[in-house]
């Protein structure tokens, strides 16, 4: 549960620097504290994104992976990053990501962030 924690918690900075820095990527609200209730709940929606979906695609493009010695990852990156805007868009979520090229820029701004997160907030299990 912790590691879930974590995990979503890393997302959210992540996405909320991503919004911060691209202009592309937007988050509207009413105030700071629903801003941030948005940016954990788009956080959940990302991860089950990241989870549920991100395998399948890697699997189905692995030709491509291979052929680009792996930097196909950052498009994969920035899809994942569109669905999510587009999931959050019928859950009502006030997140938005205009454009592959800012989905792209901002699934490498999440990717470096959440990386960073990690290492500052390390799961129970990375302790060993």
């Amino acid at each position: 549960m912790k590691k879930f924690l974590v995990k979503t918690l890393a997302n959210a900075v992540a996405l909320g620097v991503a919004v911060w820095l691209i202009k592309g990527i937007t988050l509207t609200g009413s105030s700071t504290a629903h801003k941030a209730l948005t940016l954990v709940l788009v956080a959940l929606v990302f991860g089950v994104v990241n989870w549920l979906v991100k395998p399948v695609v890697k699997l189905l493009s692995l030709p491509l992976f291979i052929l680009t010695l792996g930097l196909f990852t950052l498009v994969v990156n920035a899809l994942m990053l569109m669905l999510t805007s587009y999931l959050s868009n019928k859950l009502s979520l006030n997140f938005h990501v205009s454009g592959f090229w800012a989905a792209f820029v901002g699934g490498l701004v999440v990717s470096i962030v959440a990386w960073a997160m990690h290492l500052v907030l390390p799961d129970e299990d990375d302790r060993r």
